[in-house]
């Protein structure tokens, strides 16, 4: 009884202060709605977490892709930044060898450069991307699932 007296003394001022009506605080802890099946193959989810505005002019998206998908080859007209959140996923630039890119891992997408990103077969992926929200992705070439088991088994050969 005398801990929780002493936590309602301690902590109950503070309680109207948590959340004031006064900020914008949003959440990327659940996953957002199942994204069409337009530029991937397999099952993705986004949310957007931060629309840019006139004063701040980058969105925050945050995409999870369940194990064995794939996401297209794009590009933006401005630079892109990825911060992988958690699992494990695929990174590839136009002309380079793909990598693994995983939980902590940040990726600079540099501007007009040909690129893909996507879970791993084994385990899904979860990012938030950065990028310009006044300017469309432009989306290339397709990743088959062919090509994208090439690369999976490619990477799994290198881990070893």
């Amino acid at each position: 009884m005398k801990k929780i007296t002493l936590f309602l003394l301690v902590f109950a001022p503070f309680i109207g202060f948590a959340q004031n009506a006064q900020y914008s605080v949003t959440s990327f802890l659940q996953d957002g709605p199942k994204a069409p099946n337009t530029h991937y193959i397999g099952e993705a989810f986004l949310s957007g977490v931060f629309q840019g505005d006139s004063e701040i002019n980058y969105n925050i998206t945050k995409a999870t892709f369940r194990k064995n998908s794939t996401l297209d080859w794009h590009k933006h007209s401005t630079p892109q930044v990825l911060i992988v959140i958690e699992g494990e996923g695929y990174y590839q630039e136009k002309g380079k060898d793909a990598i693994i890119i995983k939980k902590g891992d940040i990726v600079r997408c540099a501007k007009d450069l040909e690129h893909w990103h996507t879970a791993s077969k084994e385990n899904q992926i979860t990012y938030l991307a950065l990028y310009d929200g006044t300017k469309p992705t432009v989306w290339t070439d397709k990743v088959t699932q062919e090509y994208y088991d090439s690369i999976a088994e490619k990477l799994k050969a290198d881990k070893k």
